[in-house]
């Protein structure tokens, strides 16, 4: 089976952005202290922080994620290939 559960996926999504919120958290306290008090005045005023941030952020792109999701799967079919040759397989 090569395709992902709706579970599988989003637990895959879930942790792409765990990893690129904990890598880019130094871009992203900084936009936060620049957004602090702000409303309408943060799309101008912290317009770099926030592109730092995005750029940061990539790794939950579409690129990224389909080479997550394609070594999710590899080591899924790793992982059943040693349990097949694990368990012994009763003779007709």
């Amino acid at each position: 089976m090569n395709a992902l559960s709706r579970r599988e996926e989003e637990a895959l999504l879930k942790a792409a952005k765990t990893r690129a919120l904990r890598e880019c958290d130094t871009v992203v306290k900084d936009f936060a202290e620049c957004a602090a008090g702000r409303t309408i005045s943060v799309a101008w005023a912290c317009r770099e922080p926030l592109k730092k941030v995005q750029d940061c952020m990539v790794h939950t792109g579409p690129e990224p994620m389909e080479a997550v999701r394609a070594e999710y799967l590899r080591l899924r079919k790793l992982q059943q290939l040693q349990q097949e040759e694990r368990t012994p397989q009763a003779s007709p």
